[in-house]
């Protein structure tokens, strides 16, 4: 068997599909989660705290300032040992709502694979000679 036959039946194999479908989904899924934290969440998160809180320029300099940068950018540029918590913290929210929403995901998954399991099977048919002895009982009934 070739290298490109293996890599075929390898490529087509359920498993590999459905982890390529879940990585893309998984992507554009984060990015409604990013534009959950930064467009919905961090406005509300502004407006509670009575001002504009933009997370990702939150920064300390370490070390000397001699021009007195006050943006993340400009000291980054300016070659500055920056320590940007700010980003950070942006990111921890992003994945812990979507940690949150994962587990709620997986959570209603495993109730509706529950329930149904817990639905009865179907009985299973009567076999032919169980059934051959039912009309032969009801035959000498008869008589």
């Amino acid at each position: 068997m070739s290298i490109i036959q293996e890599f075929k039946e390898f490529a087509v194999k359920g498993n590999v599909m459905d982890l390529a479908v879940g990585v893309i989904i998984g992507g554009a899924f984060g990015k409604i989660i990013d534009s959950v934290v930064a467009d919905l969440i961090m406005p509300l998160v502004s407006w509670i705290l009575g001002g504009k809180v933009d997370y990702s320029n939150w920064f300390v300099i370490l070390g000397d300032n001699p021009e007195n940068i006050t943006n993340l950018a400009a000291a980054k540029e300016a070659g500055l040992n920056v320590f940007a918590y700010g980003n950070f913290i942006t990111i921890l929210i992003n994945f812990i709502l979507l940690a949150w929403v994962v587990f709620w995901l997986v959570k209603v998954m495993n109730k509706l694979r529950r329930e149904k399991a817990v639905e009865p099977a179907a009985p299973a048919p009567t076999p032919e000679d169980i059934t051959l002895l039912r009309e032969i009982r009801d035959e000498l009934k008869k008589k």
